[in-house]
């Protein structure tokens, strides 16, 4: 079944940009539509970003505007998320989840498959 897996977090100072990756394993996205997400300390989890099966569409949160820049590679067989001017209160747990089978575009309004995260830090 298909599963995600999230790298590209970690420790990185304000100001700084990462790219986070989320790859499938066990099969392919196929035509899914992808969301990212992140839970900070004490906080509930939040939509980011998401993006149509070819990439054609994209949707951020309005907080994310400017800074975040969802993408896809089909061909890798990945979607990333690219965070520019990172800012201590990034700090979270990101994490990616797929759209149920068949659901190709946006809006996604549900997700079936997450990964497990990944932990950005961001320290003054």
């Amino acid at each position: 079944q298909l599963q995600l897996v999230e790298s590209g977090g970690g420790l990185v100072q304000a100001g700084y940009s990462l790219r986070l990756s989320c790859v499938a394993s066990g099969r392919t996205f196929g035509s899914r539509a992808v969301g990212w997400f992140r839970q900070a300390p004490e906080k509930e989890r939040i939509f980011l970003a998401a993006i149509s099966w070819t990439g054609g569409s994209t949707s951020y949160a309005d907080f994310v505007k400017g800074r975040f820049t969802i993408s896809r590679d089909n061909t890798k067989n990945t979607v990333y998320l690219q965070i520019n001017s990172l800012k201590p209160e990034d700090t979270a747990v990101y994490s990616c989840a797929a759209a149920p089978a068949g659901k190709s575009h946006l809006p996604i309004t549900e997700y079936d498959v997450w990964g497990q995260g990944t932990r950005v830090t961001v320290s003054s």
